[in-house]
């Protein structure tokens, strides 16, 4: 295993990791800015790495092997490998940090149900305070690791036991051209549910995304900000 030469001492190791194929890929990370860019926001990644290389083990300086990380992520890049290992892997928090996390998503998860879900019988929203007493009576366990929105779907199955709510759910197809594909993965796994997703041999990205009805214009505002309109999208199914 080929080693890497810095500063271990004076560096501080917050890494995010995942394990492909039985073998364990890490960076070394500005963990907030990691966490920024999971949760959607337009990061850079260059400003996120510490060191600008995919290890196997980190605190050993010991470099991946780039014959397994081609095998795992389809590509050596390792901009683009950092980002799969950001966006899929795990980032280790502190206790504090987690619940931080669990309660802001939780206040997101709650909104978007308000916003876009009624009461069948009445045909108005129910209130946030009566959402927030439903999750709390079903013991929803928020993922702090998933972005809100991907968690919308789970949060409507474990309420609807005890809190009737209609609520809209909408699949669309979106196909990003190669240039702006790299900064659209983020921010299309943030919006919504990732159903099916395949890079093109042209290097496009099409994707599937589940998400609320109320926010298609959203998102199709976020997606065209960041592709500068340069993408295709579809409404494949309403339920």
């Amino acid at each position: 295993m080929r080693g890497y030469s810095f500063d271990r001492e004076r560096l501080d190791l917050n890494t995010a990791k995942i394990k492909k194929n039985g073998e364990t890929f890490e960076i070394v990370i500005d963990k907030d800015l990691a966490l920024e860019l999971k949760q959607g926001k337009n990061i850079d990644i260059r400003d996120i790495l510490k060191a600008d290389k995919i290890f196997h083990n980190a605190k050993k300086g010991e470099l991946a092997s780039e014959h397994r990380m081609q095998a795992a992520f389809g590509t050596t890049n390792p901009d683009e490998v950092a980002k799969k290992i950001i966006m899929e892997g795990d980032i280790p928090l502190s206790t504090e940090h987690k619940h931080k996390l669990r309660e802001e998503k939780l206040k997101q998860i709650t909104y978007v149900i308000h916003s876009n879900g009624v009461d069948p019988k009445t045909q108005l929203p129910h209130p946030i305070q009566r959402i927030e007493t439903a999750l709390k009576e079903v013991k929803f366990q928020v993922d702090e690791n998933k972005p809100a929105q991907t968690q919308v779907r789970d949060a409507l199955k474990a309420i609807r036991t005890i809190l009737p709510i209609k609520f809209e759910i909408k699949e669309i197809r979106v196909v990003v051209p190669a240039i702006h594909a790299p900064k659209c993965y983020s921010a299309l796994h943030s919006i919504g549910q990732v159903i099916e997703e395949k890079w093109q041999n042209d290097g496009s990205l099409m994707t599937v995304v589940e998400i609320p009805g109320g926010l298609e214009e959203d998102f199709y505002e976020k997606i065209n900000k960041i592709a500068h309109g340069d993408m295709e999208a579809k409404v494949l199914k309403i339920r």
